[in-house]
C-alpha cells in the first residue's frame, strides 16, 4: 500500500514538473499561494520522499500473487 501511495504522490510531482517545463506553471504553488508557503513546501517534501521511497522499488523482487 505504501508503494502505491508513493507512486501516486510521485505522479503528482511529475505532472507538476511537466507543467512547469511546458507552460512555466507551477500547479502546487498556484494551489497553495506560492512556492514558499508552508503547504507548498510540504507537498514538495512529500514528492521528494516519495521519489526516495520509489528507488527501493528497483531492488524489490517481483512478487506474483495468485488469486484463488
Amino acid at each position: 500500500m505504501v508503494d502505491k501511495i508513493a507512486l501516486f504522490i510521485l505522479l503528482i510531482g511529475g505532472i507538476n514538473w511537466g507543467l512547469v517545463g511546458l507552460f512555466e506553471f507551477d500547479l502546487v504553488a498556484w494551489l497553495f499561494g506560492g512556492s514558499a508557503t508552508i503547504l507548498s513546501r510540504i507537498v514538495y517534501i512529500l514528492v521528494a520522499l516519495s521519489a526516495l521511497w520509489c528507488i527501493s522499488l528497483f531492488f524489490k523482487r517481483n512478487e506474483l500473487v495468485h488469486a484463488e
